[in-house]
């Protein structure tokens, strides 16, 4: 009996340690943009619009799920008809991309690592408000100096900002808020 005791305690960090790898490796990585990516809820190429882009990986998804704005990617998280099984969601380091408008193929932080820039003057690639990501707070800084807003963390981006914020091009800004197509949710068209 006490030989399968030691042998249970010396084979079961192992096994643990196994469980653990397996774990880690079921967050895949971020993939390059390229000119196939298809936005979710506009079914447009993303590279065609200015800005930040997304795309979040699900255990019940073949690849990632692209989205032509950071808010749009973040409405995603949110709405009920979406999959909850969320892997990883990454979004543009725009401290690191080239200009607004490249915002990068490779530049991607986990967005609940990320820092927000929200309510800024600067518009999403749809022509709505944006959640602006940042990895480091001096780059969210400098872009909120320039452009206005204010910086959150990901858990303190409101609901209400990603789901019935001004973008009438998307079909997750305008999700249950009664605005008719190209008219601004809670603002004159």
């Amino acid at each position: 009996m006490r030989r399968w005791t030691i042998a249970y305690a010396l084979l079961l960090p192992l096994v643990l340690a196994g469980c653990s790898e397996k774990q880690a490796a079921k967050v895949p990585p971020p993939q390059r943009m390229t000119a196939e990516d298809i936005g979710h809820y506009c079914g447009m190429n993303v590279l065609e619009h200015p800005g930040p882009k997304g795309q979040i990986f699900a255990a019940s998804l073949i690849g990632p799920v692209w989205f032509s704005s950071v808010r749009d990617t973040l409405a995603f998280t949110h709405l009920p008809d979406e999959p909850k099984d969320i892997q990883a969601i990454y979004v543009s380091d725009m401290g690191k991309a080239p200009s607004w408008d490249e915002p990068g193929a490779d530049n991607w932080i986990e967005a609940r690592k990320a820092l927000f820039v929200i309510e800024s003057r600067v518009q999403s690639g749809m022509g709505g408000d944006e959640a602006v990501p940042f990895s480091e707070r001096a780059a969210a800084e400098k872009f909120a100096g320039e452009n206005g807003g204010r910086i959150v963390g990901f858990a303190d981006v409101p609901k209400d900002y990603v789901l019935t914020s001004g973008n009438a091009n998307s079909g997750a800004a305008s999700e249950g808020t009664g605005a008719a197509p190209g008219e601004r949710p809670g603002r004159s068209p």
